[in-house]
């Protein structure tokens, strides 16, 4: 009876994905044969071919949407702790963009094309059929040669130009709870998406991961694009948008690609943002800071999902596990404010998690 329940709460999410996951407009692909950046060329169509993203694949063999973790992490609950006060939990990856393709190895596993178009960063190797051993597998862009995990957003347009991201961006990974020291590591294969693509504007200005939505120049906390913003060399259209880090400690994939994480809450009487008790593992909270090259006339700017609130990503977590334990330690549980090697300037005293080739000594 627990399976068949089950079952039928597949089905009524799958149903429900398939209509989140249209791209409102006319949506830019780039060929799914090309993974080069510089070559990338959109090809304008109004939509996809869409398929239920419940689909057999390599991590996910009987195709329900769950992939249960191995092993589970049971018997934790919720910290409401208070550590010693410090300002600072968090360290930086900085990776940069890979390719271009309509691939989402999350949503539409083993479905090359289903997706609109997305820009990839960390592993080079991601697509339409990666799995937890092929990113394993795989090469990266991050500066720290142990994060091979997929980073990817749709893509940005300027018309029917795609717009990417030039050098290395920053994705931060923060404690999202006081208790920062009650923080773990991603277990191996966690992945989820953050946001959606039919999300509207108000959806998206009340996100629990909206920072500062759109900014560019002096014009700040957009949920759509802003018209114009200054031309000068260095001012570019920006993004900060967070991810929930409380997971359930049972699952690294629901249907929904969501339901097994949450956003902290707030402890009731206090200030302090602990894990609710159905999601009571605290992982590292990730931020996206993200950099687009453009300015000037922005009104034919656009994302390949749509409008600018439909802004959303996908993480799927492929760092060695070594190293990142050893960065979410020092970093996240040490309270202090690392950069990609684990050193934070500010703390000289307390040294380094990387070597200078980014790698644990």
């Amino acid at each position: 009876m627990a399976r068949r329940a089950r079952s039928l709460s597949v089905a009524l999410i799958s149903g429900a994905l398939v209509l989140t996951s249209l791209g409102v407009g006319a949506v830019a692909a780039v060929s799914a044969e090309s993974d080069a950046v510089a070559s990338a060329a959109p090809v304008a169509h109004t939509g996809h071919v869409m398929a239920a993203s419940t689909k057999a694949s390599g991590d996910d063999p009987d195709g329900d949407g769950y992939i249960p973790a191995n092993p589970p992490v049971t018997g934790v609950q919720p910290s409401d702790k208070e550590p010693p006060h410090r300002y600072f939990h968090e360290f930086q990856a900085h990776c940069t963009v890979t390719h271009t393709r309509p691939d989402d190895p999350i949503v539409y596993p083993g479905q090359p094309g289903k997706s609109h178009d997305h820009t990839f960063m960390g592993n080079t190797t991601t697509d339409a059929n990666s799995t937890t051993a092929s990113l394993d597998s795989g090469s990266t862009s991050c500066l720290a040669p142990g994060d091979k995990s997929g980073y990817w957003m749709p893509t940005m347009l300027n018309g029917d130009k795609p717009v990417l991201p030039v050098g290395e961006q920053t994705i931060y990974y923060k404690a999202g709870v006081t208790d920062y020291t009650s923080v773990r590591p991603f277990p191996k294969g966690l992945r989820f998406v953050v946001g959606s693509p039919m999300q509207t504007a108000e959806e998206f200005r009340n996100h629990p991961g909206f920072v500062e939505g759109w900014e560019c120049g002096t014009s700040y906390f957009n949920v759509d694009f802003p018209k114009s913003c200054p031309t000068s060399q260095d001012t570019q259209v920006n993004i900060r948008f967070q991810a929930p880090s409380c997971w359930d400690g049972k699952y690294l994939d629901t249907p929904d690609h969501k339901s097994h994480m949450a956003y902290p809450v707030v402890k009731p009487g206090t200030n302090n943002n602990i894990c609710p008790t159905d999601h009571p593992v605290a992982l590292p909270m990730i931020e996206f800071k993200m950099a687009f090259p453009v300015n000037g006339d922005l009104s034919q700017l656009r994302l390949a999902s749509g409008s600018g609130h439909s802004f959303h990503y996908d993480f799927f977590n492929a760092w060695d596990d070594r190293t990142l334990k050893a960065m979410v330690d020092h970093c996240v549980v040490g309270g202090l404010q690392c950069d990609p090697r684990g050193y934070d300037q500010s703390h000289p005293e307390d040294g380094a998690v990387l070597d200078a080739h980014y790698e644990l000594p």
